[in-house]
């Protein structure tokens, strides 16, 4: 079921109703999927409303606008304008429940061919509510058949909106497969991630997860997760990973912004551990809650009143 979105959105240098949100079907954007995009969440505190790690998702727009090589974006929008804009989308749609923003940088030059440098920019985000994308009571994953395209095709790290085709024939072939959603493996056979998550493994007591050279997205919760269980005292480590690691894991999670942290029950029809949630992602998901929700005065740090 599609998540509700809400009525006014950000487009340009202004506020506009959704319906009216739109670029060129002759766009680069369109063309092309030449459009880099970041989304984060905007939760209710005891303060009001917070966003989470806002300059790290607009740092994340910049580094993905580099990789590509759309290089009006930067000088255009500073973090300061960013921040304003995400203020005002806020204000104006007056969530009262946890939201995600989803925030776009759109290459809306008309027929520009197949180029990145010199290009017209168009700002656009909107607010929807806060649904996960996969169960939070036991995700059933499958393996693939496609493999993650690789950093010296479309880099993991940029997210582009054009290369997420790679992730919709992952994740539709495991939903046609009757599972909730997929593993991609990199080219060289080695886990990546799901199709919009990154993912955990616990061995003998120790967080595992792909290091930032296996074709991953290097997600912000990913790394809010790593920070966070250093602090706990969970031994971490980023490394290569073998499909069969997890088939033998204590626990398997997923985390990522529209994923939350979400426990990993079955993958490829064999049980994950117990096939209940474990002791370190239940740990982990009840401290990243408080963190999102400002309930943990280690983090607030993390959060923008908006």
């Amino acid at each position: 079921m599609a998540s509700r979105i809400y009525e006014k959105a950000y487009f340009g240098d202004r506020l506009v109703p959704l319906v009216d949100a739109h670029v060129s079907v002759a766009s680069s954007a369109v063309l092309y999927g030449l459009s880099v995009y970041t989304v984060f969440p905007v939760c209710m505190t005891v303060k009001g409303r917070a966003a989470f790690r806002l300059r790290d998702h607009y740092q994340r727009l910049v580094n993905s606008a580099r990789i590509i090589g759309m290089d009006t974006f930067e000088p255009a929008w500073s973090y300061e304008r960013f921040e304003k804009a995400a203020r005002e989308l806020v204000a104006a749609n007056g969530p009262t429940e946890d939201v995600f923003v989803r925030a776009t940088v759109h290459v809306h030059e008309l027929v520009a061919g197949t180029r990145s440098r010199g290009l017209g920019i168009t700002m656009s985000m909107f607010i929807y509510e806060a649904k996960p994308i996969v169960p939070q009571d036991g995700a059933r994953l499958k393996t693939s058949v496609w493999r993650r395209i690789p950093d010296f095709s479309i880099p993991s790290r940029a997210k582009v909106n054009g290369a997420y085709v790679n992730s919709v024939l992952g994740k539709q072939d495991a939903i046609d497969s009757g599972y909730d959603d997929c593993i991609f493996l990199n080219v060289s056979g080695h886990v990546c991630e799901l199709s919009a998550a990154n993912i955990f493994i616990v061995r003998d007591g120790t967080l595992i997860t792909p290091d930032a050279t296996s074709d991953i997205l290097e997600g912000i919760n990913r790394k809010t997760i790593l920070e966070v269980a250093r602090v706990l005292g969970i031994p971490t480590i980023e490394r290569s990973i073998d499909l069969t690691e997890l088939y033998v894991a204590d626990e398997v999670f997923v985390c990522g912004t529209s994923a939350f942290i979400a426990f990993v029950k079955e993958i490829d029809a064999r049980a994950i551990g117990a096939g209940t949630m474990g002791p370190v992602a239940a740990r982990l998901r009840k401290v990243h809650a408080d963190v999102l929700h400002g309930a943990n005065p280690a983090y607030t740090k993390y959060l923008t009143s908006i």
